[in-house]
């Protein structure tokens, strides 16, 4: 089976948070998406993005932005946008920049096109992720990802950003820190942890290898 090796990084992270994974090549950017949380250690809480800025392509679960497109797709399609039509430019933008689902793109039509893949998740914290391809795998013998390589530990959910979790770390390192047992029972109930990377790999297998590829 072919096979991609890529490497995941948190942007701006200090020490770099990374992970290297191998990622079957015929599955779709939700599939990838699936394979980056689990990787990283988030919770699929939040809305994402791949982005494709030459293309003026966005592949996202952001199901608004994806219905608004559609509508002024197929209402204007054809039609030139008059200032009548449009005021104050909102649908001109909306119609600039294409939008995609990421169950219908697989990322074979991608990922050795770029060195580079940008993917944000949680568009308040605004992680910004960094996709490196590394290397095309030509036998690869499994039908999930595995995760071969890693440092550092997942941020909490809705920790606040890079900025809120220097903070979080202040107090949760800090025994002496006036929110040292704050931080520690919230950070207990966002399941922080640990990079474990046999954890990881226990649920990249038995939780992606099931799921149908569409």
């Amino acid at each position: 089976m072919k096979a991609y090796e890529i490497t995941i990084s948190l942007i701006e992270s200090n020490p770099l948070i990374w992970r290297r994974v191998i990622i079957p090549a015929d599955v779709t950017f939700r599939r990838l998406h699936d394979t980056i949380q689990f990787s990283m250690g988030w919770h699929d809480y939040h809305l994402y993005e791949f982005g494709f800025p030459d293309k003026k392509l966005r592949i996202t679960n952001d199901d608004q932005a994806y219905e608004e497109y559609k509508f002024y797709t197929a209402k204007y399609k054809g039609k030139k946008l008059s200032e009548l039509d449009d005021p104050h430019g909102f649908i001109l933008r909306t119609l600039e920049t294409t939008i995609k689902q990421p169950a219908r793109i697989k990322i074979d039509q991608f990922v050795e096109d770029y060195a580079t893949i940008p993917y944000v998740y949680d568009f308040g914290d605004d992680w910004k992720h960094e996709i490196v391809f590394d290397k095309v795998i030509d036998d690869y013998q499994f039908g999930y990802p595995t995760c071969l390589a890693g440092e550092g530990n997942c941020p909490p959910e809705d920790v606040g950003g890079l900025r809120g979790y220097e903070d979080f770390l202040e107090a949760w390192n800090d025994s002496n820190h006036p929110e040292h047992q704050e931080t520690l029972d919230w950070a207990n109930g966002q399941h922080y942890r640990k990079f474990d990377i046999d954890w990881i790999n226990y649920l990249l297998r038995s939780c992606l290898k099931l799921k149908k590829v569409k």
